[in-house]
């Protein structure tokens, strides 16, 4: 940041930031030399916060009001002051029993870790999957429901099932659709789900004269398949608790923050920036380029397995959230959340 403080005016915006973070009411000169026991007079401290709002770091509501820190002032306590909380040893325990899956399923323990995220914080978790289409297929299983109807089980490499009923003009036995598996399970290995709908495609266009029926109704249940695994999921727990804050009081606010969580794309458009960083990323009001969540502060970070990101995981909360306890909690849940996808 280019703006330097000295030590005085540190001190005064961090007391500043510390009674708004637990108070959500503007700051006067009187409550931080009453309540903190700072060793400056109110008129001092009044000085300075004057010139930390001509310095952009504090606004103020009104004129007989006390203060308020900008998305600025956020930023720099956040850069330049903060001293993260470390979670020991039973707040990590209490975070690894709450993932109590008797099975490996990658939906259920992407809700389990924004209900995780949420209760944790008080706030609302977050928790972004990739496309379907980026992740790597593993193998697919076809199962004859009845006559016309064949049931598509099959897995990616994170271990994520997708079930798909496909409805078929010819009816194919048990036995050719076991054939059939094998075959696709043979010729895809290895390729992410764009890849195996580009080779499938491809070899559908090439109609060599040397294939069977088998062959065939094989590309054919392939491509049914995996014609529509492209959206990425989007996990929200906790709505209420950030509209439940002082700041979403007023009406328009809380309409316009509920439509950012109905209108699913602009979190996940916020969340896939945030995908291009490394380790906890925190985004500050306006800083997220979304009027709807000007009033909010993200706090996430990617989560996935050695090779590679697979999604990424964070917590809403309003700017004057406790940063302090929350960014340990989001890298935490995160590595938690990788070593459970390694683990399988």
């Amino acid at each position: 940041m280019s703006t330097v403080l000295n030590k005085r005016f540190q001190k005064v915006l961090e007391l500043i930031i510390m009674d708004y973070i637990y108070s959500a009411e503007p700051v006067g000169s009187r409550t931080i030399c009453k309540r903190y026991g700072i060793q400056l007079s109110p008129a001092t401290v009044r000085n300075v916060m004057a010139d930390l709002e001509d310095l952009g770091f504090l606004w103020q509501p009104h004129t007989s009001a006390g203060r308020i820190p900008t998305d600025k002032a956020f930023r720099f306590y956040v850069d330049e002051i903060l001293n993260v909380q470390v979670l020991n040893q039973i707040e990590r325990e209490k975070i690894r029993r709450k993932y109590r899956i008797s099975q490996y399923d990658i939906p259920e323990i992407m809700r389990e870790t924004s209900r995780i995220l949420s209760g944790l914080s008080n706030y609302t978790g977050v928790v972004l999957t990739p496309k379907m289409a980026s992740t790597i297929f593993k193998h697919i299983q076809f199962i004859r429901l009845n006559i016309d109807q064949i049931l598509a089980v099959f897995v990616t490499s994170t271990g994520a099932v997708q079930n798909r009923i496909i409805h078929m003009e010819n009816s194919l036995s048990q036995d050719e659709l076991d054939k059939i598996s094998r075959y696709l399970n043979e010729m895809l290995e290895g390729l992410t789900l764009a890849q195996v709908r580009e080779k499938i495609l491809k070899e559908m266009e090439e109609e060599r004269i040397d294939y069977d029926r088998l062959m065939k109704q094989a590309l054919k249940l392939g491509h049914r398949a995996f014609s529509s695994q492209e959206e990425k999921e989007l996990y929200i727990d906790g709505k209420m608790n950030i509209l439940d804050e002082p700041e979403f009081a007023n009406i328009e606010k809380m309409k316009s923050l509920f439509r950012a969580f109905e209108e699913k794309n602009l979190l996940i458009t916020l969340l896939d920036k945030c995908l291009a960083g490394e380790g906890v990323q925190i985004t500050i009001g306006s800083e997220s380029e979304c009027i709807e969540m000007e009033g909010c502060s993200l706090i996430s970070s990617p989560y996935g397995r050695v090779d590679r990101t697979l999604g990424i995981l964070g917590i809403l909360g309003p700017r004057r959230m406790n940063y302090s306890r929350v960014i340990p909690l989001v890298e935490y849940t995160a590595q938690l959340l990788t070593g459970i996808l390694e683990s399988e």
